[in-house]
């Protein structure tokens, strides 16, 4: 998957040790709690991730974002597709060095795209109430807050009637 100035690459287990180096600043951990992995428990974690999930009506996918200007890892994008793949819960992660250049907004919304493209009608994502630059991107991405917490996240959807394209 290309947008303008990424490739969303399907995760694999050699993207560890760089994506180790991308994920290494514990603010990133600042919302979703947690400490940064090393390169072998996130080599450990990128194996069950590339398994897939253990459940047959839970489809895990998994892409790092590759920036092709400077041939560099920079993040992750995910979506856990349930509902026969009618529901997609997103996610997305971009590390510190690469933060505030739209990255997060243009890998969030490539990933958006390609899921309501395969049939995705309703999108989540889970968002910390203030975590302004995440919320952002989700509202980029088409995504609006809805009333719904969980685990102290604002839900946020985005609902494609049958038959309608996507944002």
């Amino acid at each position: 998957m290309r947008t303008r100035r990424l490739d969303l690459v399907p995760l694999a287990v050699a993207h560890a040790d760089e994506m180790a180096g991308v994920l290494a600043d514990p603010a990133l951990h600042a919302f979703i709690g947690g400490a940064p992995l090393t390169a072998p428990e996130l080599r450990a974690r990128y194996e069950r991730l590339v398994a897939g999930s253990p459940d047959p009506a839970v489809v895990w996918c998994n892409w790092v974002v590759r920036l092709r200007a400077e041939d560099r890892l920079a993040g992750t994008v995910q979506a856990t597709v349930t509902d026969g793949g009618r529901t997609a819960e997103v996610a997305w992660v971009v590390g510190t060095d690469w933060q505030g250049r739209g990255i997060a907004r243009e890998a969030a919304g490539g990933l958006v795209g390609l899921l309501v493209g395969r049939g995705v009608r309703t999108v989540v994502a889970h968002v910390h109430p203030d975590h302004a630059a995440s919320a952002a991107v989700a509202r980029a991405a088409g995504l609006a807050p809805t009333e719904e917490t969980q685990d102290g996240e604002v839900r946020w959807e985005l609902r494609i009637p049958s038959g309608a394209e996507g944002p």
